[in-house]
């Protein structure tokens, strides 16, 4: 066992490493790792077929439970979690379906036109906007069509994008971190603990909600000076600015509107209708396909398969970690220092979440975290729920800190390159790292003035 604990962690930080320095594409990374483990850790030392078939898990999809639970679920096995997979598919294409019929840009421009196109109101609006989208749909989604309409808009009106896109970027992993759909990690941590839509907005919702009107408060003192200077000489074109130019098919976006308001309220109601998000995820998918009619090639082409590829192999070798027991020992060494401290075991968690993902990619992370927090729980006596909120806040605040910290750092970040608007990591950390801080205390404050 000792030489398979070695062969899983070994491949393990081989696997972050290769992620960090990112000259090979993620999914080939994960996935070569996770058939290392499979051959490596499971067949040659365990010689355990069990573990591998544990592993891939594909059994669970055939199972009711996956699709339906009329009550309390068993915990969720190990391995690969297709229902975190399925469900991302699912938004995924929802969201390709959303962007054909131009609904993002058109929704950003309305806003812009609201408030008469003043620059000050458009970033105030434009973070909290970005806040709540990200709490239905993936914040690189979300960050995609935000910064881009942001530059075209910057363009317009004359003025620097830069500061704009890095509060977006941050409120969009903020608001990530509100709901269970809304950030990778808490898809992860949801599906794993089974926990609800409800359960996440009505308490890593309120420390977001409170947290939300800091950043822009912070947000608006440091950029206020930079977002009054003018780039040149605004000469607004009605018809560049007109919402409903954008629309490029009225019967396909009030369909897509729809299908969006369906999406929202299954999300909602799937505690009480029993409807897992795996069965959400595909049911939304299929019904866009057929709403988009002849274009349901198109928007099949455009879903982002390597990132479902990326988690395929990342949850194989996380597992490689809990099958071997390496992480049952991680959870051990947090108890053993904290001396059982409950307010030092969360903010263990919370802090260490918040600084890794800081420096790694968020999703890897959290994947690896939830076996950890659940034997922590189960060890150390700790409410597994307020460990799962703790977590999921570090995990999402955290990763905004660097500019490689989450996924929508990196799209906001090359979104503005592309466009000409240089961010490098010193502007980045010097706007962004203190508004991770105080977020951070905040959420310290609330979990443990509410929790504990």
């Amino acid at each position: 066992m000792m030489v398979a604990q070695i062969l899983a962690v070994v491949i393990f930080v081989f696997m972050f490493a290769m992620i960090v320095v990112d000259k090979i594409e993620r999914q080939y990374v994960t996935l070569g790792c996770g058939a290392l483990t499979l051959v490596l850790v499971f067949g040659l030392c365990m010689h355990s077929l069990t573990a591998i078939w544990n592993t891939l898990n594909v059994r669970t999809i055939f199972t009711m439970d996956f699709w339906y639970q009329a009550g309390e679920s068993a915990e969720s096995s190990g391995g690969i979690n297709w229902a975190t997979i399925i469900f991302i598919a699912g938004m995924m294409v929802m969201v390709e379906g959303m962007a054909r019929v131009g609904f993002f840009r058109w929704l950003c421009m309305r806003i812009a036109q609201l408030v008469h196109y003043k620059t000050v109101p458009i970033f105030i609006t434009f973070m909290i906007m970005s806040a709540v989208l990200a709490m239905f749909i993936d914040s690189i989604t979300v960050i995609l069509f935000l910064a881009a309409v942001t530059v075209e808009l910057a363009g317009l009106l004359k003025f620097t994008p830069v500061p704009m896109i890095m509060a977006e970027v941050f409120c969009a992993n903020l608001g990530g971190s509100a709901t269970m759909c809304g950030d990778p990690p808490n898809i992860i941590i949801g599906t794993s603990l089974h926990y609800t839509f409800t359960d996440f907005i009505t308490n890593t919702g309120v420390i977001v909600g409170v947290a939300l009107i800091a950043v822009v408060i912070y947000f608006y003192f440091v950029f206020r000076n930079e977002l009054k200077k003018k780039t040149g000489e605004v000469t607004e074109n009605p018809e560049e600015l007109d919402p409903k130019k954008i629309i490029t098919d009225k019967k396909g976006f009030v369909i897509s509107c729809i299908i969006f308001l369906c999406a929202v309220v299954m999300l909602i109601t799937h505690a009480q209708t029993g409807l897992t998000v795996a069965f959400i995820g595909l049911f939304i998918a299929l019904v866009t396909l057929l709403a988009a009619g002849k274009a349901a090639g198109s928007i099949l082409k455009k879903v982002d398969y390597k990132t479902l590829l990326f988690f395929v192999g990342l949850f194989i070798v996380v597992n490689g970690l809990e099958e071997t027991g390496i992480l049952k020992i991680i959870a051990n060494f947090i108890g053993s220092i904290s001396g059982g401290n409950v307010y030092v075991i969360v903010g263990i968690i919370l802090w260490i979440s918040a600084i890794a993902s800081a420096v790694v990619d968020n999703i890897p992370f959290a994947a690896t975290m939830v076996p950890v927090i659940r034997t922590l729980s189960q060890t150390q006596g700790v409410g597994l729920p307020i460990l799962a909120w703790a977590m999921a806040i570090g995990t999402d605040v955290g990763g905004s800190a660097t500019p490689i910290g989450a996924s929508a750092n990196v799209v906001g970040i090359a979104v503005a390159e592309k466009n000409g608007h240089h961010i490098g990591w010193g502007k980045y950390c010097k706007s962004v790292m203190p508004v991770t801080v105080l977020v951070l205390l905040i959420a310290t404050a609330i979990l443990f003035v509410r929790y504990l």
